[in-house]
């Protein structure tokens, strides 16, 4: 395969890192109005339309903040370009956090909003996921240069661990353990998105250190400090509460 891979549809080559990309965002959003459908939300519509913007410019802020320090000499370049260029998941994601807990106090929602969230965005990104590695070097989210068997050429001629394709692995195995539990226990409101968030993190904690980033005097990544700083949110809040059988 060469990388980075380009689908032709007519006369137009388009960046497969494009196409999942959409397809990301699209399949995320229509499993969520499905599962919407079919479970009780106790969350308004209104009430809903404020979290999601309050997410969307979380994580929009947060994806882009910690994106471009992961890249740190680029951090006196005033070039809006170079700083919308850079953006990380991680940010995202507990930029997103941030957004819907302080959206939630404002217009008075006590109750969880994130676990109808939770097998979309695992899906999202999966499929997102696998549009990176098609994207190979340009996309910045390889692994470092490896000898095992699987690992991938993208086309500079030095293997590397394909990294983005362990995390579709890592979704797909999150996803079955929680759907499982669920099929055990009655877990209670949130504890699914807290799964979901403390598991993704974690993973992204380990992970790095097999991928070429900047490291910090302290010997670990600005990604990995963002990661403690949302573990230590999860762990302050005492999130993992007894859970009793159905």
């Amino acid at each position: 395969m060469h990388y980075p891979l380009e689908i032709q549809i007519g006369a137009a080559h388009i960046p497969a890192h494009l196409l999942f990309e959409m397809l990301a965002y699209t399949i995320g959003y229509r499993l969520y109005v499905w599962q919407r459908a079919r479970n009780q939300d106790l969350i308004s519509d209104e009430g809903r339309m404020w979290i999601f913007f309050g997410a969307a410019a979380g994580a929009l802020l947060g994806s882009h903040l910690l994106g471009i320090l992961e890249n740190p000499a680029y951090l006196a370049d005033l070039n809006w370009q170079i700083w919308l260029g850079n953006k990380t998941i991680v940010g995202g994601l507990l930029g997103g956090l941030i957004g819907v807990e302080w959206t939630k106090k404002i217009i008075g929602v006590n109750t969880s909003s994130g676990d109808l969230m939770t097998y979309p965005l695992m899906v999202a990104l999966a499929i997102g996921r696998i549009g990176c590695h098609l994207a190979g070097l340009t996309d910045g989210t390889h692994g470092n240069p490896s000898g095992l068997p699987w690992a991938i050429d993208f086309g500079d001629g030095i293997p590397r661990h394909p990294v983005n394709l362990y995390e579709v692995a890592f979704l797909s195995g999150l996803a079955l353990f929680i759907f499982q539990k669920e099929k055990k226990c009655a877990l209670p409101n949130g504890m699914r998105f807290q799964i979901f968030m403390v598991g993704y993190l974690v993973w992204r904690f380990m992970i790095e250190f097999i991928k070429p980033v900047w490291v910090m005097p302290v010997g670990i990544s600005p990604i990995q400090v963002a990661v403690l700083g949302g573990l230590l949110y999860y762990v302050g809040r005492n999130s993992f509460r007894p859970i009793s059988p159905k």
